[in-house]
């Protein structure tokens, strides 16, 4: 079975929709070793991000925050695919996600984006990238 783009900008917007309703990982997150904010006041997005870490790996990571469901849906997704991680494995994770948000057809392929690759779909709306990029904006502040 082949899945058509139609089928994909469907997908697309389901992940999206269900990242902003049941957000993960989603609070305050009160033993948090780092945290910063990040804003976009073009559209009024807001994420906070809150993370405890204990040797440069990432224990736990929560968000916070207000604005349109792709800055949402992306800090929620962001959250699940950073536990555990170190912070050089995130900054990677970063800069293929960029990548995907840009268009490069082998982060597509990348299987380490896990679910972020199901935001592909924001590359044809250039406008909403600073939107899907803010919870990693806010997540670099925290743990410069």
């Amino acid at each position: 079975m082949t899945i058509s783009t139609g089928d994909t900008s469907l997908l697309y917007q389901q992940l999206i929709l269900e990242h902003y309703r049941r957000p993960r990982n989603r609070g305050a997150l009160p033993d948090a070793t780092h945290q910063s904010a990040a804003s976009n006041p073009v559209c009024g997005d807001e994420v906070v991000v809150q993370v405890r870490m204990r040797e440069k790996v990432i224990e736990a990571v929560m968000f916070s925050g207000r604005g349109c469901a792709i800055s949402q849906a992306a800090a929620s997704l962001m959250t699940d695919a950073l536990r555990g991680r170190t912070l050089e494995e995130g900054a990677r994770l970063k800069e293929r996600f960029t990548a995907l948000l840009q268009g490069n057809a082998d982060a597509g392929r990348d299987e380490e984006l896990g679910s972020l690759r199901g935001l592909a779909g924001i590359a044809r709306f250039p406008v909403r990238i600073r939107c899907a990029l803010l919870p990693w904006e806010a997540l670099e502040a925290a743990t410069r």
